[in-house]
């Protein structure tokens, strides 16, 4: 029952977040279209979903911790997931910084949709604190 009422919790605390989230978003949308400043809008879409990507990692994470086992980092999946997952999602970002001359990224600016990069974001976020591994003992290998 109390790992439900925490799972329960965290589950509100992160939808209380991604709203007000999602709502600071829009604002900073309406006001960029206003000023034609792009760059804080930009920022925070980048941004924001990598943050609620580990929000989403988080509650696991501390019932892990709680175990008080041995850590270790999964290498493997942050370059095989992690890279491809940052460069996607920050995009927009690099675009801002060095012109669409880089990889994909005059398809991504062309669509005008944060779609894409905001998932690949979640990804990074969730992908960051799940390569942080427990093991229960010293025998179990990662593949």
């Amino acid at each position: 029952m109390k790992r439900f009422l925490f799972l329960f919790f965290s589950t509100v605390v992160i939808g209380i977040i991604f709203y007000v989230g999602m709502d600071y978003q829009v604002s900073l949308r309406e006001k960029s279209a206003i000023n034609f400043n792009l760059k804080p809008f930009i920022i925070f879409a980048s941004i924001f979903p990598v943050f609620i990507g580990m929000l989403l990692r988080l509650p696991k994470l501390i019932i892990e911790i709680k175990d008080k086992k041995r850590w270790s980092f999964d290498w493997i999946k942050i370059i095989a997931v992690g890279i491809p997952s940052l460069y996607i999602a920050m995009i927009p970002l690099l675009a801002i910084a060095y012109g669409t001359n880089l990889l994909f990224s005059k398809a991504f600016m062309l669509l005008g949709d944060f779609t894409f990069t905001s998932i690949a974001g979640v990804i990074l976020g969730y992908v960051l604190l799940d390569s942080l591994k427990s093991h229960t003992s010293s025998t179990n290998k990662v593949l």
